[in-house]
């Protein structure tokens, strides 16, 4: 056998069912999966995963971890509180299951790297938490030919599918167009019910370990979608369009889901060295603002079309949130409401 005796030990309820054995386990072995967010939906998929033997995992997010955030991502503590997600997972996790490899990315997935970074993997899971990185996940994996696991949650509701699986249906097929900017509303603007992404992060690590040992029926071409306050559940069924064929990628993803268009932007550095020329705008949440915060007048996204009035028009505004898709939103609502005035957004937000 391919396994040690400790490995033995920890994968032995693995090994004693038929359908996955010292075959299957050695499929997990030597399987390469990578995770896109390590967040709410990340987190439990990173912990199945690792805890059945999935021998390589990659995760990517650029993101720290917040106190908000410990309400459903379950990794962290107030301690990791400021610190990547990425390691603080990747450490957790060692500890859980040593006889497995982690490759860690504290970087922006985007159109130039997506594509050669999934070469490297098996299976790609998006556990993101927005339209314009579903999209470029979605695309890329179709261009580097892997399975997606896709999952996404909205306050008590959750979906789950596997995409492009053996050339399958894609999440195009699905969702051949984006919403309109700022129709949908993230779970930082929101909330989200703190077990649902527990069970949709599992659901969706349950669809890898079927992938990777052949066993099961995969949610290819099917949506899955599941209500918490109900637990109403059901299986929605759809079929590949070539019409919808991805060729390449889109130069800018963020302007394909109608949140790049006429914004003007400026690092943190630049601003740093010219912020008496500017009104600040912080929209993030409450919990983030304590945590953290550049200045400026703090008016949460979710309440801004109520609050805007507030806004002092003397200078030009600098709009900022965490990673710079919340500003940008803010922009085009607040230019939607007829506000003329100069909007810029702080490119890539502010930690």
């Amino acid at each position: 056998m391919a396994f040690s005796i400790d490995e033995q030990k920890q994968y032995s309820r693995h090994l004693m069912l038929d359908e996955i054995g010292a075959q299957g386990q050695l499929k997990l072995k030597k399987a390469r999966v990578l995770v896109i967010g390590a967040g709410g939906l990340g987190c439990p998929v990173l912990q199945s995963i690792a805890a059945a033997g999935v021998g390589t995992i990659g995760i990517i997010d650029d993101d720290k971890v917040a106190q908000s955030n410990l309400q459903r991502q379950l990794l962290y503590t107030y301690l990791d509180i400021g610190k990547f997600k990425v390691e603080v997972a990747a450490k957790r996790l060692r500890g859980l299951n040593p006889y497995i490899h982690f490759q860690t990315y504290t970087e922006r997935l985007t159109s130039l790297n997506a594509v050669g970074l999934f070469a490297n993997y098996d299976i790609i899971v998006d556990a993101s938490d927005n339209f314009p990185t579903r999209y470029l996940v979605n695309d890329a994996a179709v261009l580097a030919g892997k399975p997606l696991v896709f999952g996404s949650i909205f306050k008590f509701d959750g979906q789950v599918a596997v995409f492009n699986y053996k050339k399958g249906p894609t999440y195009r097929c699905l969702f051949p167009t984006p919403p309109e900017a700022n129709t949908m509303p993230s779970c930082s603007e929101i909330g989200v019910f703190s077990v649902l992404p527990g069970i949709i992060g599992t659901i969706q690590a349950n669809e890898v370990l079927k992938i990777i040992c052949g066993i099961g029926d995969v949610l290819s071409g099917k949506l899955w979608t599941f209500n918490a306050l109900s637990l109403e559940q059901c299986v929605l069924g759809f079929t590949k369009n070539d019409a919808n064929s991805i060729t390449e990628l889109e130069r800018d993803y963020g302007n394909f889901c109608g949140l790049s268009t006429k914004v003007a932007e400026i690092s943190l550095d630049f601003l740093k060295e010219t912020k008496d020329f500017y009104t600040l705008l912080d929209v993030r949440s409450k919990e983030e603002r304590e945590a953290f915060n550049i200045g400026g007048i703090h008016i949460p996204l979710d309440v801004l079309r109520n609050r805007f009035t507030e806004i002092k028009t003397d200078k030009k505004i600098v709009v900022y949130c965490k990673s710079g898709l919340r500003s940008k939103k803010a922009i085009h609502l607040l230019q939607g409401l007829g506000l003329q005035h100069e909007f810029i957004n702080l490119k890539g937000g502010c930690f």
